[in-house]
């Protein structure tokens, strides 16, 4: 992603000077409005509500510059070390004598860079102080099973490192999954392993706009055309997937694609399915598929066992997700909320499409215009379990594209959506980050953000406003 046109190509970047699209296109033009707003809440219809508990602000302590797009960040368990994607190609070390110059890996000759294309996630194994396993999620130019017409190739490979956890050898590659993907925008991009042990990948519904078009199939729901979003059956596009990367069913990467013309999924894999799965015994979905009815799925978190999805809107509204094993988060049915293209909608699908299950709404909604929280495409960002920021505990924080300066945060409630407000990056620090792309969470609990500003593409942690 070159991050330098509009939000449509990815994280969409509505002003100026900065990258486009990484997060996945809002079709609004409308930036965020109102960026100082430090107590109000969204809710579904807007509605505002205090946040009391919160710091009236945070810092920015910046940690390296120098990134062309920054996206990504996995922390080192047994070392003071930290992988940065770069959407060109590259992964960087910092540590704790600053920025390397050699790149932990190099694939620039491998990826296909555009607005919403490129190096777009890295995870590292949960045992990766014992086998030097990293998982990293690109986008390649079209590969063997791709459609001629189709835009590129989604590939989730993995590499192994050296024994100090600096550099990956780049001839160690081994495809785990590859995607047919039929536009270049809606690619997502998060990899990351859960408390469980397996590897979690979100995909977007095929780009376009509506989840229609080609490359999108047909779905149960006649008021708007496609799409993948709401079909299990088809490909693994618009789904978490779910893949135990630690067992094998064959040699050979599969392509997912879909089903053969006997119904036996094509190609085979370079991983096994959890028993647990939701299709895992076959039957009415993909067995890779651990939930569905996503636009654009822009970063994912895990906090004490609880999976939160970021989904980038179309044309009104951002939201996250609590996500749980077999769940269907509406899209391209509904937007949020709020019905997409239709003046109503049904909230669960008929009885004959896997027993009518309802259509889960999101836990945080913010609208693409407005004062307070507002923008035009969510980055997901995690839950703060650190030290440095007591008050900030259990809060998700997370921001929108076109940050302006701004981070956001919201207070986890049992039901209804969550209390969420605009938390400002005070002083001159808010100048680093008029664009944010992705969130990290190291071991201890601190946040980190991934953004360009003043001083370029950054990485940078979270503390005290001073």
């Amino acid at each position: 992603m070159t991050f330098d046109s509009n939000r449509r190509q990815f994280l969409a970047l509505a002003a100026g000077s900065a990258a486009t699209g990484l997060a996945g296109c809002s079709q609004s033009a409308d930036g965020p409005a109102g960026s100082g707003q430090a107590t109000t809440d969204s809710g579904a219809g807007g509605t505002t509500t205090a946040v009391e508990s919160l710091p009236e602000s945070v810092g920015l302590e910046t940690l390296a510059t120098g990134f062309e797009v920054p996206l990504d960040v996995a922390f080192a368990p047994d070392a003071d070390l930290r992988y940065v994607a770069d959407q060109r190609g590259r992964v960087f070390v910092h540590g704790s004598d600053g920025l390397r110059d050699d790149p932990f890996l190099d694939l620039r000759e491998t990826v296909t860079v555009g607005s919403e294309t490129g190096l777009l996630g890295i995870a590292l194994h949960p045992e990766f102080a014992e086998n030097r396993r990293g998982f990293v999620r690109y986008s390649a130019p079209p590969r063997s099973g791709t459609p001629d017409d189709y835009d590129h190739t989604f590939v989730l490979s993995e590499f192994e490192a050296t024994g100090d956890g600096t550099q990956a050898d780049p001839d160690s590659e081994r495809t785990i999954l590859e995607i047919p993907e039929p536009q270049g925008n809606h690619n997502a991009g998060s990899v990351l392993f859960g408390p469980d042990g397996y590897l979690y990948v979100g995909v977007g519904d095929g780009g376009s706009g509506g989840d229609r078009g080609a490359g999108h199939v047909e779905d149960w729901y006649d008021a708007v055309p496609g799409g993948n979003g709401q079909d299990v059956t088809q490909n693994l596009l618009g789904s978490v997937l779910r893949l135990d990367v630690d067992s094998e069913a064959s040699e050979t990467p599969r392509n997912g694609g879909g089903e053969t013309a006997d119904g036996e999924a094509s190609g085979s894999r370079s991983y096994a399915i959890p028993e647990d799965n939701p299709f895992a015994g076959g039957g009415a979905g993909l067995p890779e598929h651990y939930a569905w009815g996503f636009r654009n799925p822009w970063r994912m978190a895990f906090d004490r066992g609880r999976l939160l999805v970021a989904d980038v809107g179309q044309s009104g509204y951002e939201e996250v997700s609590l996500v749980e094993k077999g769940g269907n988060y509406g899209w391209n049915v509904k937007e949020g909320t709020h019905c997409y293209s239709a003046d109503d909608c049904p909230d669960r699908t008929p009885d004959g499409v896997r027993g009518g299950e309802p259509l889960v709404d999101p836990v945080i909604e913010y609208p693409h215009s407005g004062d307070g929280v507002s923008g035009v495409s969510v980055i997901g960002g995690h839950v703060y379990r650190g030290s440095a920021l007591p008050d900030l505990t259990g809060a998700y924080v997370f921001a929108d594209l076109s940050a302006d300066g701004r981070l956001f945060a919201a207070t986890p409630t049992e039901g209804g959506l969550w209390p969420t407000r605009v938390l400002p990056v005070a002083g001159d620090d808010a100048e680093k980050v008029g664009r944010v792309y992705s969130f990290g969470r190291a071991p201890d609990g601190e946040l980190y953000v991934l953004g360009s500003g003043s001083d370029g593409g950054g990485l940078h942690r979270v503390v005290p406003a001073e």
